[in-house]
């Protein structure tokens, strides 16, 4: 059998890699840029010859099918990437030092958890037990909300108040949905929260990467399948020798399939792993099927959110006191939402690096990207010094942070799926024979996050292996 994935994202290597282990001796991966990873891979820049993400991105201890194909590739190959991803218990603070929560490391779930809301510094006692009081009904609910409501809404049915909605569930619903509360699924918020916080003690860990996102596996994945980088395919023929793809010419723009050229041999089967957009493109021209047309009118309502990260070179070496620090974004008010240490993390201390990340960043990049760096630079320094004014008597002053020698801004337009309530999001198999659909958009469980996306690989190519 030949399978062909289009897409050499985490979710189309997740599927090549899946029917390489079943046996499948012949997966050609095509994508359209020069390296693997889609929305997770490492960029170029001349001012960090380290190189950067295109994004700064973290799993959970609850992502088991990201971990345990790291953990796979990492058992291959000689340099263990295990050591790559520096897991920390749950540790939430903020960079003005008016909030801190964390989880103890003994205690199992969800009494970790529990016992982490109610000792948090920086909220109330009334804001603390607002805490425990959603995370008790939510497990009493089975972690099962109405699928209309939104995160706004859940809150409000709980009673939870503007202070810890402001330091707590509003900077989480952004990072793991990156869609505004007053928009985003609650259904989906609830499951976040149950597989990260409630099923075991581990599953609540932060695990930040110490090298790139490339590095951390799709360079490896690509060595193990018919990796076909540069190769923008821009439509799909179903014959009777199975489906054929057609790229662009290298002398042309134009995507109709007579402006292309074949990439080979017929392949007896086909996963899109592309996003949804450019799936209708290549899925709107076959031939209709019974259920085709709903599912083009599918992929043609969703809707898209920006995520903006500003990397920082410092004039000299500084150390967050956490690799992961909380901005306050003043209710919406402020671009940033998480500093990150970046150079400790890559094991680089005698640099002075920072990566700051923007979650919903389409409105603020109306203004312009060096306005939005400029406020996001600006935003940090002022809760560093908000944190210095506030140090407690008796304690050192923490130190200045050095000046900005550099910085690079990079803003994925399309960074993610937005979740909005009641989404309708297709399953791994298509309409159209030996055809499926992979994608962190497809319906995981899942927002758009890392874990989602080599999930729907995975089903995807199981799909495809039990119809073969």
């Amino acid at each position: 059998m030949k399978v062909a994935v289009v897409g050499g994202g985490w979710a189309g290597l997740s599927a090549a890699l899946t029917l390489r282990q079943a046996g499948v001796a012949h997966v050609s991966v095509f994508e359209a840029g020069p390296r693997p990873g889609g929305r997770a891979r490492r960029i170029d820049h001349p001012d960090f010859p380290a190189g950067l993400d295109n994004g700064q991105h973290i799993l959970l201890g609850a992502y088991r099918d990201s971990l345990a194909l790291i953990e796979h590739l990492a058992s291959q190959t000689a340099n263990n990437q295990r050591a790559r991803l520096h897991r920390y218990p749950l540790h939430l603070e903020s960079l003005d030092g008016h909030f801190r929560l964390h989880a103890p490391g003994r205690w199992p779930a969800p009494l970790n958890v529990i016992l982490a809301l109610a000792s948090a510094r920086g909220l109330s006692l009334a804001a603390r037990g607002q805490a425990v009081r959603l995370m008790l009904a939510l497990r009493r609910w089975g972690w099962q909300v109405p699928i209309e409501w939104s995160v706004d809404q859940l809150l409000a049915r709980l009673r939870q108040g503007s202070e810890l909605r402001q330091r707590l569930w509003h900077p989480l619903c952004l990072a793991a949905l990156n869609t505004p509360v007053q928009q985003a699924s609650a259904a989906l918020f609830a499951r976040i929260l149950r597989d990260g916080l409630a099923e075991e003690r581990q599953a609540s860990d932060l695990l930040l990467p110490g090298c790139d996102l490339g590095e951390l596996w799709p360079d490896a994945a690509i060595r193990q399948v018919d990796w076909r980088p540069g190769n923008a395919i821009t439509a799909i023929e179903h014959t009777p020798d199975g489906w054929r793809l057609l790229r662009a010419s290298a002398h042309t723009d134009d995507a109709a399939p007579a402006g292309g050229h074949e990439t080979g041999a017929p392949y007896d089967a086909l996963i899109l792993a592309v996003p949804p957009p450019q799936a209708a493109r290549l899925l709107h021209p076959l031939p209709g099927r019974p259920g085709s047309a709903r599912l083009l009118q599918t992929l043609a309502v969703f809707d898209f959110e920006a995520i903006a990260t500003l990397n920082l070179k410092l004039a000299a070496p500084w150390q967050l006191p956490f690799p992961m620090m909380q901005l306050d974004d003043q209710d919406g008010r402020q671009p940033g939402h998480w500093i990150f240490d970046r150079a400790n993390l890559t094991g680089r201390p005698e640099c002075g690096e920072l990566s700051i990340v923007g979650s919903v960043a389409g409105p603020f990049l109306e203004a312009g990207r060096e306005a939005l760096a400029q406020a996001m630079d600006a935003q940090w320094r002022r809760q560093w010094q908000a944190r210095t004014t506030s140090s407690r008597i008796g304690q050192p002053a923490p130190a200045a942070p050095p000046a900005t020698l550099a910085h690079a801004l990079v803003v994925e337009k399309r960074a993610t799926f937005s979740a909005r309530p009641g989404l309708a999001r297709p399953g791994a198999v298509s309409p159209w024979p030996g055809l499926y659909l992979a994608g962190d958009w497809t319906d995981t469980g899942y927002p758009g996050v890392l874990e989602g996306a080599v999930r729907s690989g995975q089903e995807a190519a199981r799909r495809l292996l039990r119809m073969a």
